[in-house]
């Protein structure tokens, strides 16, 4: 059985960083491409970042590039995402998700594992 599980959530001023980490049970983590997803009370989950199999290939919503950077090891079994210059709009339940195929995808039923998701709140 797979399992996800995120941490490093929490609350922290605008301007202020954050990482989170999402360790990956039940399967290697090389064998599987990783994203974080994002959801805001009212809205849809919306995708953040990604990440291949191996790290070589990183993609990125545009709210979120040149502030978060998402990064993994394999031999941990945990990838990261690492947020900063955070503002009120990033405040969110975050998810990481993980798929088979090593292409980019910022849709939500493309990928076949998910976590729990842990509170990011950031204050003005």
């Amino acid at each position: 059985q797979v399992q996800l599980v995120e941490s490093g959530g929490g609350l922290v001023q605008a301007g202020g960083s954050l990482r989170l980490s999402c360790t990956v049970s039940g399967r290697p983590l090389a064998s599987l491409s990783m994203g974080w997803f994002r959801q805001a009370p009212g809205k849809e989950r919306e995708y953040v970042a990604f990440t291949t199999w191996r790290g070589d290939s990183l993609d990125y919503a545009d709210s979120v590039k040149d502030r978060f950077a998402i990064s993994r090891d394999n031999a941990k079994n945990t990838v990261f995402l690492r947020m900063n210059s955070l503002k009120p709009d990033d405040t969110a339940v975050y998810y990481c998700a993980g798929k088979f195929t090593d292409n980019p995808s910022p849709r939500v039923s493309d990928y076949d594992y998910w976590g729990q998701g842990i509170q990011v709140t950031v204050s003005s």
